[in-house]
């Protein structure tokens, strides 16, 4: 039967969780010692691959232990122990090194492949809670991930056990990061899709609105000539050149709201007469997350990308920058 809990004793059995986990992991700064360096020495010295397995539970953390390590510097991927005995353990090579998982240590489908990889000539680095077992004996470094405990109340669901191990192998991982000098830039070049990699990565020249799509209009040209043109390209403003190329000005919605207040006549009016000569503008090379914090700084929210010239190469606003996932 079911049993019926408060509302302070639901809260209060996942602080009993999170006390017991906290400690899990706690436990393990005290245990770190000359394993862990040995550890970071041997998959650094490898010229291969760190190749992550683990059954189970312990195959899941495993699955994002090797994705850590991947997508922090260390070439890494998860490997299924069961799998391997039916040829995926063609993946190993004598220069890589196998990270094995087990809280157990005695894991048939990962104790079944040690041999083997050990035949192979393939190091092989174990994270378990039993230095005493199979595993951990045979590994060229073992890191004891064992809690007291496990949160599950029953102490037999892999809680604690796993939290453990997982925060375990973000020390190595992050470890490793360290000593490789890996960078932001580095990282954004493993994520190019996320949201760090685009604003580490696109440049202005990405995201600008070039040739055609430029809205541009001639100094002698009507206001009217000039509202066209802001109309048609979609941007909010118009840059006004020169026969070169080179800008002039910037003619903006704002402008144009100051000058009807002002009561100018639009068909009358000339663009180098009401144009601003003094416009921001950015080249196409710097990082489109610069023309952000230049939209910031200025409070406008459209650009002209120009070159060393001062010729008109492009434009932007702030949709091409949200579009973008910059901002």
């Amino acid at each position: 039967m079911a049993e019926k809990l408060t509302n302070e004793q639901l809260i209060a059995l996942a602080g009993d969780v999170l006390d017991i986990e906290a400690r899990a992991v706690a436990g393990l700064r005290q245990r770190l010692d000359d394993s862990f360096v040995a550890a970071c020495r041997l998959c650094l010295d490898t010229s291969g691959r760190i190749v992550v397995t683990g059954m189970g539970k312990s195959g899941q953390i495993s699955s994002k232990i090797a994705a850590t390590l991947a997508s922090t510097g260390t070439p890494a991927f998860f490997m299924h122990p069961g799998e391997a005995s039916h040829g995926d353990l063609g993946m190993i090579t004598a220069q890589d090194v196998l990270l094995a998982v087990s809280y157990s240590g005695e894991t048939a489908e990962v104790v079944t492949i040690l041999p083997l990889v050990k035949r192979m000539g393939a190091k092989l680095l174990s994270l378990t809670g039993n230095p005493k077992s199979t595993l951990a004996k045979a590994a060229d470094v073992h890191l004891d991930v064992s809690v007291a405990e496990e949160a599950c109340p029953l102490n037999l669901a892999p809680t604690a056990s796993t939290t453990a191990t997982l925060a375990m192998g973000d020390a190595l991982a992050v470890a490793l990061l360290k000593i490789r000098g890996f960078t932001a830039e580095d990282f954004a070049m493993l994520h190019p899709s996320g949201s760090l990699g685009k604003r580490l990565i696109l440049r202005v020249a990405d995201v600008m609105r070039i040739d055609n799509a430029i809205p541009a209009v001639a100094p002698d040209v009507f206001l009217t000539d000039g509202l066209l043109e802001m109309t048609e390209k979609g941007l909010g403003m118009t840059a006004v050149v020169d026969a070169q190329g080179r800008i002039a000005g910037i003619f903006t919605d704002g402008d144009l709201r100051r000058a009807l207040d002002d009561g100018v006549d639009v068909r009358t009016t000339r663009m180098k007469t009401i144009m601003h000569t003094h416009c921001k503008t950015i080249t196409a090379d710097v990082l489109a997350v610069e023309a952000v914090r230049v939209m910031e700084e200025n409070k406008i929210t459209s650009l002209l990308v120009s070159d060393a010239e001062q010729r008109l190469v492009g434009a932007l606003n702030i949709h091409d920058l949200f579009r973008a996932g910059i901002m």
